[in-house]
């Protein structure tokens, strides 16, 4: 006969782990700053796991929008789906900058799903000639996406020129 821990029983039936397990289990925690595939990924990624703060920190430094009117805009949405296009790169006086197209489907809290689409701009100085901190990874120095009737397949830019 199998004995419990004593205690263990009333914190199986605390009323806070029924909660926990009936809660949405969030997507895996994702990080990556290494392509303007990633970075985008990253972002919806921080979106979709509620981590404002952590999307916010994907703009470029000088492009970043208000944090707290940024914040106002997703604290209805459940979930972020992405769809990508091909990035299109495009070098200038060392900075790569690339066009990104993009379609999201964006979960409200209540169910309704919205399909966006449009263009991301990512920028990144050449890494090779950085040499006063802080390092500037990829990061977005503009989103311009909007509402489409259409599906996200449907809606995705064939290119952003």
């Amino acid at each position: 006969m199998k004995r419990l821990i004593p205690g263990l029983m009333a914190i199986l039936m605390a009323p806070g782990l029924a909660a926990a397990q009936d809660a949405p289990q969030l997507p895996p925690y994702s990080d990556d700053r290494s392509t303007p595939e990633a970075v985008l990924h990253s972002y919806y990624n921080a979106i979709d796991r509620h981590e404002v703060l952590r999307a916010w920190s994907y703009f470029a430094q000088e492009q970043r929008p208000d944090y707290d009117t940024f914040k106002a805009g997703y604290t209805d949405t459940r979930s972020v789906t992405l769809l990508l296009g091909e990035a299109q790169p495009e070098g200038a006086a060392g900075t790569t900058y690339w066009s990104v197209p993009a379609a999201i489907t964006a979960t409200d809290a209540d169910g309704t799903a919205k399909v966006f689409a449009g263009c991301y701009t990512l920028a990144q100085p050449d890494p090779q000639i950085q040499d006063t901190p802080p390092f500037a990874p990829i990061a977005i120095r503009e989103g311009v996406l909007q509402p489409s009737d259409k599906t996200p397949e449907e809606a995705l830019p064939k290119s952003c020129s």
